[in-house]
């Protein structure tokens, strides 16, 4: 069984916002799979259901972003699960929209939600980094991530969410090259190329909220 976590802050406040790119990607994993509807549990909503032939569960806390180890951990006691089974699903400053990276423990690059996760379970869950740009000054990163996507971002956040979704089933049977290989593939076409008219700035900077 695998727990995928979508990290956001609930609220109809934050849904658009750069942070909640967590929420919209497993939002999308459960209206593409056919999971179930989400259901309050583990001080968070979940659902479940199958990716191909693997049993999951979709987790969105509700703690908001910097407590989200708590629900995450409350659900791992419940299901008797180990850090391996857990796949995070976060923005990350780091990689420029619309990139996508997959790994297994790693830094914690000044994310609140991960550095939670981090406290109540260890280092050793799945992430899923999906990069949402940086605003290329140290003092814009609390504005930029708590600010709402562009509407010529959006498109390109659709695709990205579309390709999570539809390439899930292939990171649940551990093939994490061909995962990332196909999110790339939908979210840039052949003979595609998005033209942004408010480019994010992708950097090296380590910080987050």
């Amino acid at each position: 069984m695998l727990l995928l976590v979508g990290l956001g802050n609930p609220g109809p406040k934050y849904e658009k916002n750069r942070h909640n790119i967590g929420f919209m990607a497993v939002d999308e994993i459960v209206r593409r799979h056919s999971f179930s509807p989400f259901k309050a549990k583990f001080q968070g909503l979940i659902a479940d259901g199958t990716l191909e032939r693997t049993k999951g569960l979709v987790l969105k806390p509700a703690t908001f972003m910097n407590e989200s180890g708590r629900s995450i951990g409350e659900a791992m006691r419940f299901y008797k699960l180990a850090p391996g089974d857990v796949i995070v699903l976060h923005d990350e400053l780091d990689l420029a929209l619309g990139k996508v990276r997959a790994r297994i423990g790693g830094g914690l690059a000044g994310h609140n939600g991960l550095r939670s996760i981090a406290q109540h379970i260890g280092p050793d869950f799945q992430r899923i980094r999906i990069g949402i740009g940086h605003p290329g000054d140290k003092a814009r990163v609390h504005g930029h991530v708590l600010s709402d996507f562009s509407k010529s971002e959006f498109d390109v956040v659709k695709r990205l969410v579309d390709g999570i979704a539809d390439a899930m089933p292939l990171l649940s049977k551990g093939d994490a090259g061909a995962f990332m290989s196909r999110v790339t593939l939908v979210v840039n076409p052949p003979n595609h190329n998005p033209k942004l008219k408010n480019k994010t700035v992708n950097t090296e900077g380590k910080n987050g909220i």
